[in-house]
């Protein structure tokens, strides 16, 4: 949900700020193709891997845990978040515990070719290039594109038309900089490393909008005290999955199996809630 060069900075809170949108759908084919030679079948064992895991009791998960707020340490040094809550919930459905691998994002997928733990969760796009590499649990979180304003211009910029000929932020390097330059060549580009910095700059009129990944939009405007609000429907939609390793479609089938679970009892859209105020999972 990045281009290679592209490094994200964590989601607002009162000392960090927000990733950048788009930051795991271009990194991954730079990403992949550097590492995608290490998923050999070394790992090919289709019943083997799960049945480790059944023996150690324990679901191996790697994350990052600077990434608020689907992963990061709260102020009583505790891993929370959003992906932490899942990966308890589907962990405890499947009988087992969850052991959470901290790994920065550039070596996740390395880590996860070299079986340092047995899935990633993490909000990893999936995409055709990914795919061919790794197996991917049914989708969990349905991101995209979204358009912040000031409170009381929702009508005005309510769709990307709308902002002909306006001051749009984004953030540099990311997904949405390349979709505007090539879907709305008329929209005026300010591009931002941070997301704080562009909410200032909205808030006092130096632009006219912000395009930003729909779910950390959810987060961020949580604090805003409303002053600034989400316009129009999502667009360009994104969706993430629980990445695994290829060879393994038992541990596939037991994880969508626990995934299907927790949505049909509402405990994943509980969890959506509890950290999103609204249902991101679908």
């Amino acid at each position: 949900m990045k281009h290679a060069q592209e490094t994200r900075t964590p989601i607002a809170t009162q000392t960090q700020e927000p990733a950048r949108a788009g930051r795991r759908a271009l990194l991954g084919a730079a990403a992949i193709g550097a590492l995608g030679w290490l998923a050999m079948p070394a790992f090919a064992d289709p019943a083997g891997l799960w049945k480790r895991i059944q023996a150690r009791k324990e679901l191996l998960v790697g994350l990052e845990g600077t990434y608020p707020p689907f992963n990061y340490v709260d102020k009583h040094g505790e891993l929370t978040g959003f992906g932490v809550d899942l990966a308890k919930a589907l962990a405890g459905h499947m009988g087992l515990r969850a052991k959470f691998v901290p790994t920065p994002w550039s070596g996740m997928l390395a880590g996860l070719d070299s079986g340092r733990f047995d899935v990633v969760i993490n909000q990893v796009t999936i995409t055709p290039d990914r795919q061919k590499k790794y197996l991917f649990s049914q989708p969990y979180t349905v991101s995209g594109a979204q358009i912040l304003v000031r409170k009381g211009d929702q009508s005005k910029y309510d769709s990307i038309a709308s902002l002909d000929g306006r001051v749009v932020g984004v953030g540099l390097g990311s997904n949405y900089e390349a979709w505007l330059k090539q879907h709305a060549p008329k929209v005026h580009i300010q591009t931002y490393s941070g997301i704080n910095t562009a909410l200032q700059d909205l808030e006092i009129g130096r632009v006219d909008a912000i395009i930003n990944d729909r779910l950390e939009s959810a987060y961020l405007l949580k604090h805003t005290d409303g002053r600034v609000v989400a316009a129009g429907q999502p667009f360009s939609k994104q969706y993430s999955g629980i990445a695994m390793r290829q060879g393994h479609p038992q541990l596939q089938a037991q994880i969508d199996a626990a995934l299907q679970a927790l949505r049909k009892s509402g405990q994943l859209a509980a969890i959506s809630n509890k950290w999103f105020g609204m249902d991101i999972t679908r």
